[in-house]
């Protein structure tokens, strides 16, 4: 397996370790439970160094990212992140990612981990207008440190004002000494905070330096079990799960990164135009158990007749709710918040509501 530059760190540490997306990862250290309430109600540091870091430059750039991405990467200001989504010719999601306007005709590309080597070919095979490709993922870095006291604990450690920077957008400076340290606003738990990028030999030394600024607010180090349940209780979607490339951005609730403009001739785009005009055939929705259980991915969806109306593609026991708590896909007449539904869990119809996320406000 792949290590990161923390995994020497995180198993002296104890943290349960377990392969993802090819690398050897933390999947808990002090329980899934106590690591969620710590990142709600303080600070947490997450190692999502296993991510991939694609760049795009040179005169095509932009070029490129429109007919590749479904936003509209021309929206971008300099400074600014958007989402989006690699959407294939059959109306299906790639992948879902982030995109960084880093400088003039340069662009980051922030994919997932189990994604590095499909979306990189997929980039490289759709790169018709010749634009500047380099995939940076083996020597880039990442922590995310998420929660409402992420920003006083970073902001002893550089000089940048965190609280200028927006949601979804981004820094270049000086971070714990070291130089060139990109500071974000993107976020995937709903608690606020700042994701690091930064060369792997630096690794140590921001680490040991976000700890010890986050020790009078508790900080602690967080693992994957802990940011699926965070992302959930907010409605994020995750590759894999409630987004494939047989599921399009429209039946994902994605039509708000979806754009048609004229001058933005994206893979798929015809697929999904005539997919906007029929209608979608099932829908993305979000729920709540109102009876006691909890849903878990690939658990039937049915109706009050028994019918089966869809399936769940993510699910958990909300640790701030305490309940269950998922979302999964569903006839578009049963999407509706406060439709009545049922999860099908053991032989048992459990019932559920159709809720509008985030669960967690």
């Amino acid at each position: 397996m792949k290590k990161t530059p923390f995994t020497d760190v995180h198993i002296s540490l104890g943290a349960k370790m377990h392969e993802f997306a090819g690398y050897n990862m933390p999947i808990e250290y002090t329980g899934i439970i106590d690591e969620h309430l710590t990142v709600v109600n303080s600070v947490g540091v997450f190692d999502v160094s296993h991510m991939g870091e694609f760049w795009v430059k040179g005169p095509n750039a932009l070029s490129f990212l429109q007919r590749v991405t479904s936003n509209d990467a021309s929206t971008l200001t300099l400074g600014k992140a958007q989402y989006t989504c690699f959407v294939n010719e059959k109306g299906g999601i790639v992948d879902d990612l982030i995109v960084y306007y880093y400088e003039p005709d340069k662009y980051m590309l922030v994919v997932n981990a189990a994604n590095i080597d499909k979306d990189w070919a997929w980039c490289r095979q759709h790169n018709s207008v010749g634009a500047e490709l380099e995939n940076a993922s083996g020597h880039t870095a990442q922590l995310a440190v998420q929660g409402p006291k992420a920003k006083d604990s970073l902001q002893k450690l550089t000089d940048v004002d965190l609280s200028s920077i927006p949601y979804y957008s981004f820094v270049t400076g000086q971070f714990a000494g070291v130089e060139n340290v990109i500071i974000s606003n993107t976020g995937y738990t709903g608690a606020g905070g700042f994701e690091l990028y930064f060369y792997p030999e630096h690794g140590k030394k921001i680490w040991d330096a976000v700890f010890e600024a986050g020790a009078e607010f508790g900080i602690k180090p967080v693992g994957l079990g802990a940011r699926d349940t965070l992302r959930l209780e907010r409605g994020y979607c995750l590759y894999g799960n409630d987004l494939d490339d047989t599921t399009s951005p429209l039946q994902a609730g994605l039509g708000w990164i979806t754009k048609f403009a004229d001058h933005k001739p994206f893979i798929g785009r015809e697929v999904l135009e005539k997919e906007k005009a029929a209608g979608v055939s099932c829908k993305l929705c979000a729920f709540r158990l109102i009876d006691k259980g909890i849903p878990r991915h690939g658990y039937p969806i049915v109706n009050a007749g028994d019918e089966e109306i869809g399936h769940v593609t993510s699910g958990t026991m909300s640790p701030v709710l305490k309940s269950g708590i998922g979302m999964g896909y569903v006839k578009p007449d049963y999407a509706k918040a406060g439709s009545e539904i049922f999860v099908k869990i053991r032989n048992r119809n459990l019932k559920a509501e159709v809720v509008k996320p985030p669960f967690r406000k």
